[in-house]
């Protein structure tokens, strides 16, 4: 076996990273090739490191870095991406990641692997490669999944009746549901301006919307979904999808004829477009966690809107960190805190 990475002879291109990524059945669209360019154009740099074990990739990371003053933040988001159950193989991963990793002034390597928090062996093998839990995690930890393998009639069976009857009403009162491209960027990023200022949270530039479109869309990985009545634009998302799981990744909606129901319609839509290229699982991308009260938690109508749809509440492991610093190592999740309410991570 042996440790290559991307800051060495170019050891990869896109489609041999992306067939890697794909070969694990959790593999995720947070490891692939086009969101290591996305982040890469916004502060981060993406390193891409795998062993090689008869001439397969067999484990591996994509691992991103961010200089803040003298140190340096590491995360690897949604992975690692592990072929198969080789114990060597995800030793010598560690270890050249540990080597990656410290020559940079690395404090710490945050790890937000895609597991389910309801399998102990998920925390126990974290804990043999020497992290440990953290106290921040950057991607939400909870979220709702929708099963896409139904016909429509039973996955409108499943959502509550008023979100059932919430999607037929914006069709019957004339919502539409149209494909967005990259001139229609400016106008949902108004709306996405509008809809954090109203629910408090971070939004990205307009320039980060446009980038995310431009590199994942031209691959039928994402969609920009506009709901539209009479020309006037009411609500949109942007949703993506890789390896048979699509992501209601970001999402807003006007002030305006909120009685219309677009949002309801926009994500049936979003589901729709999703299961047409064989994904079996639409991940509505976070809600409060187990640990807040859903309907006080600041999240709460949040939860209330996603609940509607008929999913799978579904809990991760949580992020989990291999200190090299310890004594800066309070002062990077600092930095975390402040970049997470900055929307720089997601």
């Amino acid at each position: 076996m042996r440790f290559l990475h991307s800051l060495h002879d170019r050891p990869f291109d896109a489609a041999t990273w992306d067939r890697f990524v794909a070969s694990d059945p959790g593999g995720h669209l947070l490891q692939t090739w086009a969101w290591g360019e996305l982040k890469g154009r916004f502060g981060w740099r993406a390193v891409r490191a795998a062993v090689e074990r008869d001439g397969a990739l067999v484990a591996g990371a994509q691992v991103l870095y961010r200089r803040l003053g003298p140190m340096t933040l590491a995360y690897v988001p949604k992975g690692p991406v592990l072929v198969d159950d080789d114990p060597a193989a995800a030793a010598m991963l560690w270890r050249g990641l540990e080597r990656l990793s410290r020559p940079r002034l690395t404090v710490a390597l945050k790890v937000e692997p895609d597991w389910r928090d309801d399998e102990p062996q998920h925390h126990r093998w974290l804990c043999e490669q020497g992290l440990a839990p953290s106290p921040r995690t950057i991607q939400p930890r909870h979220t709702i999944i929708v099963d896409l393998t139904a016909a429509d009639d039973d996955m409108l069976a499943r959502m509550k009746p008023k979100w059932r009857y919430n999607t037929r009403l914006a069709e019957r009162k004339g919502v539409e549901v149209v494909e967005g491209g990259v001139n229609d960027v400016s106008a949902f990023h108004d709306l996405m301006q509008m809809t954090g200022e109203r629910d408090a949270f971070g939004v990205h530039s307009a320039a980060y919307y446009g980038a995310a479109l431009a590199l994942l869309a031209p691959e039928g990985r994402a969609r920009l979904l506009l709901a539209t009545f009479h020309g006037e634009l009411l609500a949109g998302l942007l949703a993506m999808q890789f390896n048979g799981r699509a992501y209601y990744m970001y999402g807003a909606s006007s002030n305006e004829q909120r009685n219309l129901m677009p949002n309801h319609l926009l994500q049936w839509r979003a589901m729709q477009w999703a299961r047409s290229l064989g994904c079996t699982a639409y991940d509505l991308w976070g809600i409060p966690d187990v640990y807040e009260d859903a309907e006080t938690a600041p999240l709460a109508g949040v939860y209330r809107f996603k609940a509607g749809f008929g999913g799978e509440e579904v809990r991760f492991v949580g992020a989990y960190d291999h200190v090299y610093r310890p004594l800066l190592y309070r002062g990077v999740e600092w930095a975390w805190r402040l970049r997470a309410g900055s929307a720089l991570t997601g």
